[in-house]
């Protein structure tokens, strides 16, 4: 089975807008109270000032040395909780890349979690001042080993708080903690995704191997690629309509020590697969890396930090290779704030089974890529709409289908009882249906 669309055209680029960073005061960012340097203007566009000081970045020679041997002997994982630095030695030569970090680094945390025999770290996204913070669902659940983990929030200031789960979202594989007695945390200022363009910067910061404030830079490789990606918590539906088959994928969450003793990351132990629509990009992103963010050159979130694509066997941990992937912000919002609100999240369903049209033996004379329908659900919202076994559909709202997991992700990316514009061929003829959809289970 192949999950990569077909290529897509770029969106016609404009000319660059000037904009102007926001200062950063001392005076609300202790870690930057102890030196700070006079602004002054840099000759790169969009930076008006910098803040030069101590932000946030890389992890102590010890504290690696503590998140290795912890994988050695099998414990939960350990970070340092001391303050940790990007320094800017040459306010002259500081870049567009320097000037995000400095405004963003204060919204991106690092999660270590554990449980009686098994931890790991990811990082997460600072939502509110009061303390809700977005991440992954497989960070906070240990790749779905845990249910009640202990969660510790280290800030971008060198706080370490208590943190516990508010809700997870194993479908889009998305989670939001809380940390209780806090009102000064800094919140991340979110882009809208759908404005992406092929080409644009992007900016990830988290906490690869334990290395706090890690900031890598790339750009986005392309827009609404969908991935399948393991999961031991999908819900156990009675059907599983537009849900893409079990079996490995090249695509990986980060993996945490289980606790096995062997100095070895373990696999997922999902039996499952879901599939996400993502953003791809090219900027380094590593274990660790999850639930971080993904920025634009004006410092908003783009994306949250989910996957890597591995060159080799998925048996073994990889490092980056140049494609990573990322949960587009929008989904990502309406993900948080439903699970803020009610503990869950919903996930449309279209009711019915699909195949990629090359799967199909019933379309050995289609003319174009899509996922082909192979069974109605009764009463379910393809046949409310009017869609009939044998239709290819090529579109969701717009966006592209090439086969049976890009039908999925779009459809899970949109709430329960959404509208949806669905574009489909059906006698060699090109229709479209509005769908509302059911709920996924």
């Amino acid at each position: 089975m192949s999950d990569t669309p077909e290529t897509r055209a770029e969106a016609p680029v404009e000319a660059p807008v000037q904009y102007e960073a926001t200062p950063i005061n001392p005076e609300e960012h202790p870690a930057l109270a102890k030196q700070a340097t006079p602004k002054r203007a840099i000759g790169v566009g969009v930076i008006a000032a910098l803040a030069v000081g101590a932000l946030v970045g890389g992890v102590s020679g010890a504290g690696v040395t503590l998140w290795a041997t912890s994988l050695n002997a099998g414990n939960p994982v350990a970070t340092t909780a001391s303050p940790t630095t990007i320094t800017v030695n040459d306010a002259d030569d500081a870049t567009l890349i320097t000037a995000v970090a400095a405004e963003a680094s204060p919204s991106v945390v690092t999660l270590s979690v554990s449980s009686e025999s098994a931890g790991g770290t990811g990082s997460g996204v600072v939502l509110s001042e009061d303390g809700y913070i977005l991440t992954n669902a497989h960070v906070v659940t240990l790749d779905g080993a845990v249910a009640n983990p202990t969660i510790k929030v280290q800030t971008n200031d060198g706080r370490l708080l208590d943190a516990t789960v508010v809700g997870v979202d194993p479908i889009y594989d998305l989670a939001v903690v809380k940390v209780d007695g806090v009102n000064d945390l800094q919140p991340a200022t979110f882009a809208d995704s759908s404005k992406l363009n092929v080409g644009d910067t992007a900016i990830a910061i988290g906490a690869p191997l334990g290395l706090a404030g890690t900031v890598t830079n790339g750009i986005v490789s392309a827009l609404n690629r969908s991935i399948t990606v393991a999961s031991s918590a999908v819900p156990d539906e009675s059907d599983t309509q537009e849900q893409a088959p079990d079996g490995e994928t090249p695509f990986d969450f980060w993996n945490f020590d289980l606790g096995q003793g062997d100095g070895q990351q373990s696999t997922t132990t999902a039996s499952s697969t879901i599939s996400l629509s993502v953003i791809q990009t090219d900027a380094a992103i590593n274990p660790g890396n999850s639930g971080g963010a993904l920025l634009n050159s004006d410092g908003e979130v783009i994306g949250i930090n989910v996957a890597i694509a591995s060159a080799g066997s998925s048996s073994g941990q990889s490092g980056s290779i140049g494609v990573g992937f990322a949960i587009p912000s929008n989904i990502a919002q309406r993900v948080a704030d439903e699970l803020i609100a009610n503990g869950t999240a919903t996930h449309g369903l279209l009711g019915a089974s699909v195949a990629d049209v090359t799967e199909d033996t019933n379309q050995t004379d289609a003319e174009v890529v899509g996922a082909s329908i192979v069974e109605l659900v009764s009463g379910g919202a393809a046949e409310a709409a009017g869609l009939k076994v044998g239709d290819i559909v090529t579109a969701v709202d717009g966006l592209p289908v090439t086969g049976k997991t890009d039908l999925t992700a779009q459809i899970r990316a949109l709430a329960a009882g959404s509208q949806a514009t669905i574009t489909y061929v059906r006698d060699g003829k090109a229709y479209t249906a509005d769908v509302t959809l059911g709920t996924l289970q």
